[in-house]
């Protein structure tokens, strides 16, 4: 029996070239610097960290949460989030609770000012893109949102290989 020619190129298809993980790495590298850098034109909180901003961001998927649980899932060390967060408290961006299910236990949630922060950095960062989307030719906009599925599956596979080299 054989099978239709789509599912045996798919299944004998071989990985990706080198040149392929390479050139990936390379746009995904140079997109993350020039979001960072363009941010700070359009944004004016020029000293927060991008520590700071990944911890907020942390905590709006997942809130509350122990300083482990944030260390892990930002893969730092639980002092240097201890310091953030105590830098964050200062700045009024988080606040410190105790765990509901076990009243021993801090936590760190998002304040109002946190959350409103992190809102205007996201839409900021939304425009941005927006605009730099807008130049771009129709088809190079659909090859970017087609793309988008494949890429956040790649996300998943990376951080699933992560976690079996850790176990």
């Amino acid at each position: 029996m054989t099978r239709p020619e789509s599912e045996s190129a798919t299944e004998n298809s071989p990985p990706a070239a080198p040149a392929d993980a390479h050139g990936l790495t390379d746009v995904v590298a140079r997109l993350r610097r020039v979001l960072r850098a363009s941010i700070r034109a359009d944004y004016p909180w020029e000293s927060l960290p991008m520590a700071q901003v990944e911890l907020l961001q942390s905590l709006a998927e997942s809130a509350p949460a122990r300083v482990g649980d944030l260390a892990a899932r930002l893969r730092l060390a639980p002092s240097t989030v201890s310091g953030l967060i105590s830098q964050m408290i200062t700045a009024g961006l988080v606040k410190r609770g105790t765990d509901p299910h076990d009243r021993r236990v801090a936590v760190v949630a998002l304040s109002e000012a946190g959350a409103l922060q992190l809102g205007e950095w996201n839409a900021a960062h939304q425009r941005r893109i927006t605009r730099a989307l807008a130049d771009l030719e129709p088809a190079e906009r659909a090859a970017i949102g087609g793309a988008l599925p494949a890429l956040s599956r790649l996300v998943e596979r990376l951080a699933a290989q992560r976690d079996e080299a850790e176990a």
